[in-house]
């Protein structure tokens, strides 16, 4: 039967009763199958519609969120010969704790008494600084001596020069009497010739003026010499001034140069000092250097070094050291494509080897054994491997706390959570290869105030 009549009697007769209607009924199993395919198909659809978390996955490793609480080694100074050991690998060491003895192996300072030495130095280049001091002081005195000894020459000779011209005044006048005389012996010798002549006067008169005009013309010879004299004396005063002056100006200026001597002496004696003084500290402190210290509180992890009497380089590395206190952090690499989706304060789920856990990336929410961080840091420089390096730090405001046994070094599994979108949507995405959502959504934002135009401008 097909069954196909608007009229059905299938409810008139009872089918159970007869053999035939069982054989031709349909099967049960095809109803369920296809009510659990209907069922599937809509959960599929109902399942297409939930919240699906964008993300970023790469891999990284646990290191510290500072520079000084990573991983360290510890340089020797100086070159050296190894002499002792203090400590060894696993040991708990404080900040200032001896790590190794070292001992000289450079020739230029095996004296034992090198710094004692060479503060001897010192000490005496500084009392070479203050005999220059004292021969300073000592030519300066003497350029005050010759400066008042030149002054009361100078006014003796002026007091000379005074002189010699009130000789050429009274030798001139004397000078000019002469000629007077000369000239009334003359006159007179005239008078008593004539006289003589007319018998007036003896003979004897008239010898006596002739003795009287020689005495005359003598007279005038000294007088006019005597002035000549007298006119050179200030020539020779002025000339003998001139040299008192040029030789005491000689040496004040040899005592000049004999300061600035000194001065440049005494200023070379002092960068002497001054280096002996650096060399002296150096030395000093190099004395300190034959002691490795450990820089800060940490654990002896392994000696780069080995052995007693054998010779280190100055820089090389002695121990590496893992300090006691540190703040974790992870390092991740993400790509160029993926570099703008990522910013400070951005949440990233960790898995973390040796920890069970249980992912679903899209829902972070179900997900078991993952721990929360934050983006701390973020590279502008690319790396060597072509990616972005991030610095993700633990977030204290989760309840769950990274474990305490995680150690730098250990692999990290990383989860950067981007922003919630319908399921149907990712996969859509991810067949077509686009990138994530990169706009945020403007739910929320406060809407930006109107500009009013002025009621007047300003002129």
């Amino acid at each position: 039967m097909l069954n196909i009549s608007n009229d059905s009697i299938n409810v008139r007769i009872p089918q159970e009763k007869f053999k035939s209607f069982e054989k031709t009924a349909l099967s049960r199993a095809n109803v369920l199958f296809t009510r659990w395919l209907g069922v599937s198909i809509g959960i599929a659809i109902l399942f297409l519609f939930l919240p699906w978390t964008q993300n970023i996955q790469s891999k990284g490793k646990v290191t510290t969120l500072r520079p000084e609480q990573r991983p360290q080694t510890v340089q020797s100074t100086i070159a050296g010969q190894i002499e002792k050991w203090y400590v060894r690998e696993g040991d708990t060491v404080r900040k200032g704790d001896t790590i190794l003895h070292i001992t000289e192996i450079k020739s230029d300072y095996f004296d034992p008494n090198l710094v004692a030495r060479t503060q001897d130095q010192v000490n005496a280049k500084q009392g070479s600084i203050s005999a220059y001091s004292s021969k300073v002081q000592a030519l300066e005195t003497q350029i005050v001596a010759m400066s008042e000894e030149l002054r009361q020459k100078r006014n003796m000779l002026n007091n000379k020069i005074k002189q010699a011209e009130l000789k050429i005044i009274a030798a001139r006048g004397a000078y000019r009497q002469a000629i007077q005389d000369d000239s009334i012996a003359r006159i007179q010798l005239a008078r008593d010739q004539r006289l003589f002549e007319e018998d007036l006067k003896p003979r004897t008169a008239v010898e006596d003026k002739k003795a009287k005009l020689q005495e005359t013309q003598n007279k005038i010879i000294k007088s006019s010499n005597d002035l000549a004299e007298s006119q050179l004396e200030p020539l020779i005063y002025r000339n003998e001034l001139a040299q008192v002056e040029a030789e005491t100006s000689q040496k004040i200026a040899k005592a000049r140069s004999d300061i600035a001597s000194a001065y440049s002496d005494r200023f070379t004696t002092e960068a002497d000092v001054s280096k002996l003084k650096i060399q002296t500290e150096n030395y000093r402190q190099r004395n300190e250097f034959y002691y490795v210290l450990a820089p800060q509180n940490g654990i002896i992890a392994k000696a780069l070094q080995a052995g007693l009497g054998e010779n280190i380089k100055d820089g090389d590395a002695v121990v590496s050291i893992l300090p006691l206190n540190y703040q974790l952090a992870v390092e991740m690499y993400i790509k160029p494509l993926d570099y703008p989706l990522v910013h400070l304060g951005q949440d990233v789920r960790f898995l973390f080897d040796g920890w069970p856990n249980i992912v679903f990336s899209g829902w972070p929410g179900f997900s078991f054994g993952t721990f929360k961080g934050r983006v701390v840091a973020i590279d502008n420089i690319i790396s060597e491997n072509g990616k972005y390096r991030i610095l993700v730090a633990q977030d204290n405001d989760t309840p769950k706390p990274w474990p305490v046994a995680l150690r730098p070094g250990s692999g990290a599994q990383g989860i950067a959570l981007l922003q919630d979108v319908p399921l149907w949507y990712e996969l859509w995405r991810q067949v077509n290869g686009f990138p994530a959502e990169y706009y945020e959504k403007d739910e929320g934002k406060a809407e930006e105030p109107k500009l009013k135009a002025p009621v007047k401008s300003l002129k």
